[in-house]
């Protein structure tokens, strides 16, 4: 809403005249609402990207939450012999890291290959929850551009349709109708460019949690491997 805000003062700041004062006084909602039909496409695919923006920021933040020293308990019953405790920590912690080690818990005693392919399977699992429903963002941000564009080339052919069947040709009328023709265009700019950014937000957090999964995966993999005492 605050990019629109900015064009619809630049539009405003066009239609000034000579003295700066603005010829007329173009409110946020009348302006929009002039964009047409294609309109309410725009604001479906504007409500869709806010909702699977928090809705996945939510799940991808919760996923990225584990306590500190997680691995340290992990560490210490493993090295201690305490399986039990290791896996009944490792179960009872909701997180990515903690399903991929308690994964690994169970197949301790099996060859380290079919410990880390197991863990691997559970990983990629993991990070199909995570970007699961993260696309609909690009996917939007690919769309809303062409739907502003359809409805100015829509309202152009209108407008020019109404010309030539008037014989009309004033300035003024040409110049109104083609701004407000560019609302659905300039509408869905802004769309796309706001599912853009939260696409590649959600990707950059999800990356910073893949991160956390892999190297609780190899610090658990060295783990054991180490000689215990």
């Amino acid at each position: 809403m605050i990019l629109l805000q900015a064009v619809t003062d630049s539009l405003q700041k066009l239609a000034a005249g000579p003295n700066g004062e603005a010829a007329k006084q173009i409110n946020l909602w009348q302006l929009v609402a002039q964009g047409g039909v294609l309109m309410i496409p725009l604001a479906v695919l504007l409500a869709a990207a806010i909702y699977f923006f928090i809705e996945r920021l939510i799940a991808i933040r919760k996923a990225s939450r584990i306590e500190s020293n997680f691995m340290n308990i992990i560490r210490d019953n493993i090295v201690s012999g305490n399986l039990s405790a290791a896996r009944n920590l490792a179960k009872n912690t909701d997180h990515p890291v903690a399903r991929i080690i308690d994964k690994g818990i169970q197949r301790i005693g099996k060859p380290i290959d079919a410990i880390e392919k197991s863990m691997e399977n559970v990983g990629r699992l993991e990070m199909y929850k995570m970007e699961r429903n993260v696309n609909i963002l690009s996917t939007i941000a690919g769309m809303a551009p062409k739907f502003g564009f359809l409805g100015t080339i829509i309202g152009m052919i209108q407008l020019f349709f109404s010309i030539n069947a008037t014989g009309k040709f004033e300035l003024n009328t040409i110049a109104g109708g083609i701004y407000v023709k560019m609302i659905t265009s300039a509408t869905g700019l802004i769309i796309g460019l706001l599912a853009y950014v939260g696409y590649q937000y959600l990707n950059a957090q999800i990356e910073k949690t893949a991160n956390k999964m892999e190297s609780a995966s190899a610090d658990f993999l060295d783990m054991l491997q180490e000689p215990h005492k």
